[in-house]
């Protein structure tokens, strides 16, 4: 019963997701809040529920050549998370269609199990035809992103791409040094494993003892590469840009010890209030949190009083297409706008905070974005545009050559 409870959750996780009020995560995670289920069957919701939005493209490819009539938009809901358990979990048969097709309303009932079982005798046909299909529909990505990223990495990094962004991410943790060491971490987390030439990040299965105690924070390693470029000092002032949840910012804090001002902003006062929660846990200090959105002056007066900087962060808000695999759903959300528009609001948002910069001061630029306008083309026009700018190096983590989430960071000096 409890793991037809996980059904039934991730169905209607997935008929509140469509409805497009909510992202994925907020969208099962209130779900599962109020359910009151056993971790395993926890777990079971969300691999239902991310593993549906995965493969969307693909399990309507398999509906259509089960029904050629049009499926109710909640009867699609029902199959696809049948097709799911049966063509890609493998599921036992009987669990996947018999207890799936008990959640749907009574009107589809009949319908959907009709659809499962055909699709149960008929799997390995089904299978063929889905291998004949382009890549957007065997990997189910939309169309132009496939073409924008076979132009820019070529068809095999984006076939590498779109698998690498099928499967479940593992979880890393950046081991936080203002609380323990890495020695002390690996004796009391046990089940920590460490990762190849990176001393400070491990993978951490079940992380929440060291969470709640603040020895970690979940990070993938390519969010290290921005404060890698950045390198901070002792007792240099210190601005974070775009600071929340605050992983960068307590990492920064991490680096100088919590010896010098870090002024950490955000333009949205819940995400500040998660900003404040996260760096309190983690032990740091030296961080005065002020609300700013750069795209609407003035700059605060507190952050002015701090200025000048000796470091500027602008981890800039970007389409988050180097995080797929962990954000299921941005795939679905894009549109091939939205690149120009992000590109308009990381200048706009630069372009604000580099003249808080000292002379011979340093700003880095990063994104979690892979795209051309979201990196390189913005570091093109603010170093064509602000003459005050000199570029000094650039670092990028891809997720088909690098193995870990892709990253962009670009390091700039203002000059003297």
């Amino acid at each position: 019963m409890r793991q037809t409870s996980a059904r039934r959750i991730a169905l209607a996780a997935l008929k509140t997701w469509r409805k497009g009020k909510q992202f994925a995560d907020a969208t099962i995670s209130n779900a599962l809040s109020k359910s009151g289920l056993p971790s395993a069957d926890r777990a079971f919701a969300f691999e239902l529920f991310y593993g549906v939005l995965r493969n969307l493209t693909l399990l309507d490819f398999w509906i259509r050549q089960l029904r050629a009539q049009c499926v109710d938009v909640d009867l699609r809901d029902l199959v696809r998370l049948g097709l799911y358990q049966l063509f890609i979990a493998n599921t036992a048969e009987h669990a996947a269609v018999h207890e799936t097709v008990e959640l749907g309303l009574k009107r589809y009932r009949a319908v959907a199990n009709a659809i499962l079982r055909s699709a149960a005798r008929e799997r390995k046909e089904l299978e063929r035809r889905a291998t004949a299909q382009p890549l957007d529909v065997r990997a189910s990505h939309p169309k132009f992103l496939i073409e924008r990223w076979q132009t820019e990495f070529g068809t095999d990094a984006t076939k590498a791409l779109c698998n690498w962004n099928n499967q479940p991410p593992p979880i890393y943790a950046r081991i936080n040094r203002l609380k323990t060491d890495r020695q002390d971490f690996l004796a009391r987390y046990r089940n920590a494993r460490t990762l190849p030439n990176l001393s400070n990040f491990v993978e951490l299965p079940t992380p929440g003892q060291a969470i709640e105690a603040g020895a970690c924070y979940i990070q993938d390693p390519s969010t290290a590469i921005a404060c890698d470029l950045l390198q901070p000092q002792d007792g240099e002032t210190i601005l974070d840009a775009c600071a929340a949840p605050g992983g960068k910012t307590s990492y920064i804090a991490e680096m100088i010890k919590n010896r010098g001002p870090l002024i950490a902003c955000d333009r949205d006062s819940d995400r500040l209030c998660l900003l404040q929660e996260n760096l309190t846990r983690l032990g740091v200090s030296n961080a005065r949190i002020v609300r700013q959105d750069w795209t609407r002056p003035p700059v605060s007066p507190e952050i002015l009083s701090a200025a000048p900087f000796d470091r500027i962060l602008v981890d800039a808000p970007c389409s988050n297409t180097g995080v797929m695999r962990r954000r299921v759903d941005v795939r679905w959300r894009l549109t091939a706008k939205d690149f120009n528009r992000m590109h308009a609001r990381q200048v706009e948002i630069v372009r604000a905070a580099a003249p808080l910069l000292k002379p011979g001061g340093v700003l880095v630029y990063s994104t979690c974005s892979l795209e051309r306008e979201e990196n390189e083309e913005v570091v093109e026009e603010l170093l064509r545009t602000m003459s005050i700018l000199q570029l000094e190096e650039e670092r990028r983590s891809l997720p088909f050559r690098d193995n870990f989430d892709g990253a962009y960071a670009a390091k700039v000096r203002r000059r003297s």
